[in-house]
């Protein structure tokens, strides 16, 4: 192995189940994990479940505004309290079973003969709360008992990639608008999927749209290989949109430094953030199974674009071809994962050594 290589993970950590399950309880049960967007859960009684890790999860609005997080299992007998992925209720949960019902703060409000049951303590035997805090209009989420520090693992994140905390604050991304979402079925492991993201190496392959509007990213280095630092819109290209036209002007907060610029940043383990001066672009992964990953992507604009009605079709279409391109590349790669050939894993070369750092993040967690 010469010096310019570094190893990277072994197979089996892509295809391996049980590696997957101690991942599922390791990182994502323990972890800060970006759930849902606050703002489709407007009114009390809104919800959506959503799975993280081993666990599916109801988040609700309160009648005093307030998001809540529950695990979606009725104390009673184990049912799934709520099997629809989005809703709205007036007043309660109940489960389909044997009715035992819940307020909306998870109280036990209800269930038949309760009156007689006086050893049924309501708060007792109330929804087993998730710990939930919300950033960058986002509901985020922690299944452990004793959550890491939000600030060393998630916004420490983001001000680690780009060097100033004030940088991602200029966007404003808690008043932004969603303009499009959309979620991709991903038959390849969630490593992979960062991996991907991470790097650009493989952009002057793979992504002609994005290198002729960035294309500095032809070259092979990813905007998260360098601190602080925003890939340059190519000199003809007016916005970013998959023919280079114009886009929607500047998000208010933008400064002149960022204008004209995209970054990106990993917020491990699951959230990739995409900063372009009309807009963000986030992803949120959602592990299924070893060879199985939900990703949902969102696209967010100024809250006037979108109650307009203005055309995003060409904003839309450029991170979508790249999300297609991407998927497919890892999706070629993870029947491969188990191949003799890639048992001791395969290299990382210069422009990908920040992979690296993933890896033995990774490897803290989950030992080899």
């Amino acid at each position: 192995m010469t010096a310019s290589l570094i190893s990277t993970l072994p197979g089996r950590y892509y295809t391996d189940a049980a590696i997957f399950a101690r991942e599922q309880q390791t990182v994502f049960e323990a972890m800060w994990i970006c759930a849902v967007r606050s703002a489709e859960l407007a009114r009390p009684g809104d919800f959506r479940t959503v799975r993280i890790g081993r666990e599916s999860l109801l988040v609700a609005r309160g009648r005093d505004g307030a998001l809540r997080a529950f695990l979606n299992v009725c104390r009673h007998r184990g049912a799934r309290l709520c099997t629809s992925e989005s809703g709205s209720v007036k007043r309660s949960f109940q489960c389909p079973y044997h009715a035992w019902t819940y307020g909306l703060d998870g109280k036990l409000v209800a269930a038949p003969n309760l009156t007689n049951m006086p050893d049924v303590d309501r708060t007792e035997y109330g929804l087993a709360a998730v710990h939930l805090r919300e950033w960058l209009g986002y509901a985020w989420v922690c299944l452990a008992d004793d959550p890491p520090s939000f600030a060393d693992t998630v916004t420490g994140a983001v001000t680690e990639r780009l060097g100033d905390p004030g940088v991602v604050d200029a966007y404003h991304v808690e008043d932004l608008a969603l303009g499009k979402r959309i979620g991709y079925d991903v038959r390849a492991n969630w490593k992979l999927i960062v991996e991907n993201f991470m790097e650009c190496y493989h952009c002057a392959t793979i992504h002609p749209e994005l290198t002729e509007v960035l294309p500095e990213f032809a070259e092979g280095y990813a905007a998260q290989y360098f601190v602080g630092h925003g890939a340059e819109f190519g000199e003809e290209v007016r916005g970013f949109t998959v023919d280079g036209g114009e886009g929607f002007g500047r998000l208010s907060g933008i400064t002149p430094e960022q204008d004209r610029r995209y970054y990106a940043v990993t917020v491990r383990p699951q959230v990739f953030l995409n900063l372009v001066p009309d807009h963000v672009i986030m992803h949120r992964m959602f592990p299924l199974a070893p060879d199985r990953t939900l990703v949902e992507c969102d696209w967010l604009y100024s809250p006037d674009v979108v109650a307009r009605g203005l055309d995003i079709s060409h904003s839309v279409e450029l991170f979508h071809r790249v999300n297609e391109q991407d998927f497919a590349a890892c999706e070629r790669c993870q029947p491969t994962m188990g191949s003799r050939a890639y048992a001791a894993g395969g290299v990382l070369v210069p422009v990908e050594h920040h992979i690296g750092q993933f890896h033995d993040w990774l490897l803290k967690l989950v030992p080899d």
